[in-house]
């Protein structure tokens, strides 16, 4: 199968599990023997812009005919069998479709977050949970400058989730959602449910050496220091547990972002907490190793929650917020642990628990590592991936049972054309 993944990468500065997703499918696609090509623009790159090529990105994010045109272009030379597309903020914009359309090529979309219903895709504001533009105009989203603080921040993607709604959800094939609870919510706001499968993300399977052996050395939170994660509540609750003579082990923090500065005076001449900055990829997996516990406590409704999977993997519980997605990938009890979301107090009493229980601990690790081989695994990820362009090009072109569209019946070749719908215009 040819394969075009379109993609804005995230900002190198900040952890990226959907950057990390993304790499990740592209070579778990690539090593089946796929062909696998990238459509792709880099946030690290505004920075290198004018002044005046700064001011206009805002005005690129509803539509960039530029992208359009040139996505356009390169569909047609390569004429791939289908386009995944990831995010599309703020460079690319839902222009690929449109180019997807005008080539006649099928698409694909995973949803990452809630985008299609929330301008900044948290479904959240002010740490709490938030519904106002949710089935209804983003207005509210502006009002409250829902997007980095700032009402002119948000205005783009208002306008963006407004002008091109009608356009996701008629242009696209088949989305990926990565969680039944992200699909619930998105079904609940209006989107095609026929359109919307659940495809969780995969994670590679850690070396024998990258897998917990012992109890465990720290708890570990890894990912971005900002209010929406928890971060400001695990303080809390910590601050409870060191009150209460600690829980054995310290805690380590590992990550970037807008709290990073409370974080750091927070931790600062403590001895029961580490704060180590940004890991990279491969101190990331040793960190999880080590871990008692890996620690997800979100305040917003997260989509999916990679790093509670890529602690599975490595045979260690999660404790996480008992909301969102954490619901269907965290056993409570069996792979791991869930506090009520938002409470200090709750969160600090799984925390003890999850240290104190060796033994429970270590019958948790091991479901984990189950349940990570059964859902979560690179064959596992593949089969749904694969299953998924498939229909997606069966729905394009009116197939059935056949074999996938672009191959022959008889000889399982490539055809040489392939059908294709009038583009749309704009």
């Amino acid at each position: 199968m040819h394969v075009l993944v379109v993609h804005n990468r995230y900002s190198s500065a900040q952890p990226s599990g959907e950057n990390n997703v993304v790499d990740q499918e592209v070579a778990l696609l690539r090593a089946a023997g796929h062909r696998v090509g990238v459509f792709e623009r880099r946030s690290d790159d505004i920075a290198a812009l004018s002044l005046r090529g700064k001011a206009a990105v805002p005005l690129l994010v509803p539509w960039n005919p530029a992208v359009r045109a040139e996505l356009a272009a390169r569909l047609r030379a390569e004429r791939p069998d289908v386009v995944h597309v990831h995010n599309v903020f703020p460079l690319l914009s839902p222009a690929v479709l449109a180019a997807c359309a005008d080539a006649g090529v099928p698409v694909v979309a995973t949803l990452h977050n809630y985008t299609q219903v929330c301008p900044p895709g948290t479904l959240q504001r002010d740490g709490r949970p938030c519904s106002e533009c949710v089935g209804s105009t983003p207005l509210p989203a502006v009002r409250h400058g829902c997007y980095r603080g700032s009402k002119l921040a948000t205005v783009p993607l208002a306008v963006s989730l407004a002008v091109n709604r009608r356009r996701w959800w008629s242009g696209v094939e088949r989305f990926f959602c990565i969680s039944a609870a992200q699909r619930d919510v998105l079904v609940r706001a209006g989107m095609p449910a026929e359109r919307l499968a659940v495809k969780h993300n995969f994670v590679p399977d850690p070396a024998p050496d990258a897998r917990r052996l012992g109890a465990g050395e720290h708890l570990l939170y890894l990912g971005r220091l900002a209010e929406a994660k928890g971060v400001r509540m695990l303080m809390a609750a910590w601050d409870e547990i060191a009150a209460g003579g600690g829980a054995g082990v310290p805690l380590v923090i590992a990550g970037a972002g807008p709290l990073e500065g409370e974080v750091t005076a927070w931790a600062a001449g403590r001895d029961d907490v580490r704060h180590v900055g940004l890991y990279d990829p491969e101190q990331c997996r040793r960190a999880i190793a080590k871990s008692v516990a890996v620690v997800a406590p979100s305040t917003w409704l997260e989509a999916f929650g990679l790093v509670v999977v890529e602690a599975m993997a490595a045979g260690v519980p999660a404790v996480a917020a008992g909301h969102g997605a954490f619901v269907e990938l965290v056993d409570d009890g069996v792979t791991g642990l869930l506090h009520r979301p938002g409470e200090p107090a709750s969160l600090a009493a799984c925390l003890r628990r999850v240290t104190a229980e060796q033994d429970r601990n270590g019958e948790m690790g091991r479901a984990a590592r189950r349940r990570y081989e059964q859902g979560f695994s690179p064959t596992v990820g593949l089969k749904r991936l694969v299953d998924g362009y498939r229909t997606a090009i069966a729905g394009r072109t009116g197939g059935g049972d056949g074999p996938p569209p672009g191959e022959d019946k008889s000889t399982g070749s490539p055809r040489a054309s392939r059908a294709s719908r009038d583009g749309d215009s704009r």
